[in-house]
Parts: structure tokens; C-alpha cells; sequence
């Protein structure tokens, strides 16, 4: 079931972003634009809420084999080592500009 541990990342992130936009929209929003963030946390909420419910606690047979957390961890542990691989890449590469 690899592709539904892709498809519990997308969800989770989209949930994720969905939020944190919302969050900031609603804050720094004025008027309509402070609905909109409004509906963005919402609606980042319920999906997310809502997929951690099917693949936690469901007994529904296609999302009850993806192991959720072990999945987030896992994808964590990734985007935190290709940021840090980045990083270090382009440091390496901008001392060499600058040096040469």
C-alpha cells in the first residue's frame, strides 16, 4: 500500500498548509480576506481531522494497513534531511563563488 502512504503525506501537508495559511490569513487579513483564512482553517481542519480518523480508527480495510504515524515520521525524517542536504549544497557553493 505505498500509494496510499503517499497519498496520507499529501493529505497531511495539505492539511497542514491549509491551516497555517488560514491562521495567517485570518490574523493579518482585514474584511473578506479574514473569512477566507477563516475557511482555510476550517477547511484544513476537517480533512485533516478527517483523514487522521480514517487511517487511525476506521475499520474501513484500505486505510486501516497505512501505519500513519510511522508514515509522518518517516516523511519528517526526509524533508528534514533534504533541507539540511540542500543547505549544506548551496552554502558549499556560494563559499566557492564568493572565494573565487
Amino acid at each position: 500500500m505505498e500509494w496510499m502512504e503517499f497519498l496520507t503525506i499529501v493529505v497531511f501537508v495539505f492539511a497542514i498548509v491549509m491551516l497555517v495559511a488560514g491562521i495567517f490569513t485570518a490574523y493579518f487579513g482585514s474584511g473578506k480576506s479574514r473569512r477566507v483564512g477563516a475557511a482555510l482553517l476550517i477547511v484544513g481542519l476537517l480533512i485533516g481531522v478527517l483523514w487522521a480518523y480514517l487511517v487511525g480508527w476506521s475499520s474501513i480495510a484500505l486505510f486501516a494497513d497505512v501505519a500513519a504515524w510511522d508514515v509522518m515520521r518517516s516523511a519528517v525524517i526526509y524533508l528534514v534531511a533534504a533541507v539540511v542536504g540542500a543547505l549544506a549544497a548551496v552554502g558549499i557553493f556560494l563559499v566557492a563563488v564568493m572565494k573565487s
